[in-house]
Order: structure tokens, then sequence, then C-alpha cells
């Protein structure tokens, strides 16, 4: 018999891209059941789909009664407003670890955390047993809401956490979009600092891999914490080069010194001027990379796509979709988010 497997916010980037794996790897041994705050989606109309917020009890009872597996990726951006981070991030996820575990059935819940929960990288690479360090509203939150899960694992429960890295792939854009936006149109691209450092991402594919195989390992490997990441990548500059050298048009990433720009772009936050929220611009001149021998070791992961292959395949999707998108910039990661002033000095490049 099939297991049932509930996906939370199955129209976020993660979980289109989630739907559309497990329906291509898993069909034989996995149903998929479909639970969004919005169900407009008509790609998904062969599914079990339910409209509802996962911060109600009585929307998630309705819903968790025959579930066996929990995925759950619904959540809120950075750049919402903190109120909105915490409800969404923390009594959401508590709502459905309760009812998962006490009004239904389910055997795992697996929950997308984030290695923002280490802060400020100091070191790399970072392991899971490293220090976290609350910093703003978003990775505070997204420790606050592990902790909920080592609460329940310790009842006797499955919880799998995984920490990805930022992922990219078909659909994700935010500040990703920045980059394919001015690759586009032709021109260089600025960046803080030397651009030396290595700076790992992650492609949404592997993610899902990461995903399917909390979903159906052993539980005993299953059920832990596991950062989540590319193993192939090199430098910032060389890998966001790639993006460039795909676009043709013979331009070069733009190094400038860090500390100005960190000066100038502080001012231009406080401003809400500035594209990116401060723990992004602080991390871009760092080596950034987690360790993934764990999840490498006890689920088997494997990840096919490099930096410089993910960024490249994104671009390639963006230049496919870019009329669909259209023009109009957002706070979430499927929209080009808000360049602030760069938009204007983008002309410069």
């Amino acid at each position: 018999m099939k297991k049932k497997v509930l996906i939370t916010g199955n129209n976020g980037v993660l979980g289109r891209n989630l739907v559309k794996y497990l329906h291509n790897n898993g069909r034989e041994n996995y149903e998929l059941v479909l639970f969004d705050i919005n169900q407009n989606n008509s790609e998904f109309s062969s599914f079990r789909t339910y409209k509802g917020d996962i911060r109600k009890k009585e929307d998630v009872e309705r819903v968790i009664g025959d579930i066996d597996i929990v995925v759950h990726c619904a959540g809120a951006s950075p750049s919402y407003e903190e109120s909105q981070i915490y409800d969404i991030i923390i009594n959401g996820t508590a709502n459905l670890l309760e009812c998962a575990f006490t009004t239904g059935k389910a055997e795992r819940f697996v929950y997308i955390s984030s290695t923002s929960v280490y802060g400020v990288p100091e070191k790399a690479p970072i392991y899971e047993t490293d220090e976290v360090k609350p910093y703003d509203p978003y990775n505070r939150s997204k420790i606050e809401t592990e902790r909920l899960c080592d609460h329940w694992r310790t009842k006797g429960h499955c919880v799998s956490v995984l920490r990805p890295r930022s992922f990219l792939g078909p659909e994700r854009l935010g500040t990703f979009g920045i980059l394919y936006d001015w690759a586009s149109e032709g021109r260089n691209f600025p960046m803080l600092g030397p651009g030396k450092n290595k700076y790992q991402l992650l492609d949404v594919e592997d993610l899902c891999q990461a995903i399917y195989l909390a979903m159906s390992v052993d539980a005993n490997n299953a059920n832990d914490l596991f950062n989540i990441g590319a193993k192939d990548f090199s430098t910032i500059k060389d890998d966001y080069q790639a993006v460039l050298d795909a676009a043709g048009f013979n331009k070069k990433i733009k190094c400038f010194p860090a500390k100005p720009m960190f000066f100038i772009l502080n001012i231009l936050e406080k401003l809400k001027l500035s594209p990116f929220y401060k723990r992004l611009y602080l991390k871009l001149n760092r080596n950034y990379y987690v360790s993934i021998e764990k999840a490498e070791k006890k689920l088997g992961y494997k990840p096919k796509h490099s930096n410089k292959d993910s960024l490249v395949r994104n671009y390639r999707w963006y230049l496919e979709n870019k009329n669909k998108i259209g023009n109009k910039p957002g706070a979430s990661n499927n929209v080009v988010w808000n360049q602030g002033v760069l938009k204007y000095a983008k002309h410069f490049f």
C-alpha cells in the first residue's frame, strides 16, 4: 500500500519542485497530498489538494488523519515582517508537529530548516555539531523550530531536520534573479570583495533528493539533523561568472572593496533602499560551506549538480520564463527581489 505524504507549501518554489520530483521518482510508493494557503495551480489538479493555514489547528486536522509522512516546506521569507516570520515558522510548525503525532498517525516528519541557523559564518566547513547563533528574526525562528523538532524526537518520533544551503533551480529567483536580470541585459555584475571566497550553493533537485532519502531510508538513519549542500563548488566569483559566460555578452564580475560597500549597504538598508538584508551581505565575502559528510553517510545523499551547473540551469529557466514572470518585484523567492538603488546603478555596468 502506498504511503500518504503531506507536502506543506506545495505552491512555493521548493514545494512545486518537490511535487514533480516525487511524482517522477516515488509514485509507486507514495501518494502525495498537497496543503497550501493558496491552491490555484492547475498543474496539481490530479493530486488531492487542501487549502489551509498551517497555523490553524482546524485546517491541519482536516487533512492530517490518514497521513504517514509529513514533509514541511511551508515557511516565511527573511524579508517578511518580523511578526509574520515568528508566527508562520514557529507557531505553524508547532501546530503541524502536534497534529501529526497526536491527532494523526504520522510515522515520520521531515522539516526543512536552513543553514542560516549558523548565523554569519566564522569558519568553514560548518558541521551539524557547530553552535547555532541567533541573529535575526528568520534564523531565530528556525533555531526555535529545530528545538520543537528535537522535543518530538525525544518523545520517540522520527523527525528529520534538513539544513539546506541557499538553493536554486526552476522558479527560484530572489537575489539570484538580480544576477540573471543583469546578465540577460548584457551587463557586468558587481561583487563585494575580491570574490576569492568559497560559497556553497545547492540545486533544488539535490534538495529534493535529500528529502526523498529522509522519507525512505531506515528510520534510525533518518531520525537526525543533516546539512545539505553542493559537493562541487568553486569561488563565488568563478561560479557567478559562469552565468555571465552563459549569457554570451563577454561581460565580467566586477569586484569592489568590501568595507566601503558594507558601510553604504548599512545606510541603504536603514533607508529601505537595499535589495539585501544584512545577514546576507555580511556572508557574501566569507568562506561559507557546510560539511555534507553526515548526509552522505547516513542518508546516502549524492548531490548531482555543482554550483556552476545550478546557476546556469536556473539562468536558462529564467530566460525561458522571463515573459511569464513579469517585471513586478516582490519579497518572495519566486520573483526577482526589489533591486532598490541597484536598478539605477546597473546602467553604469
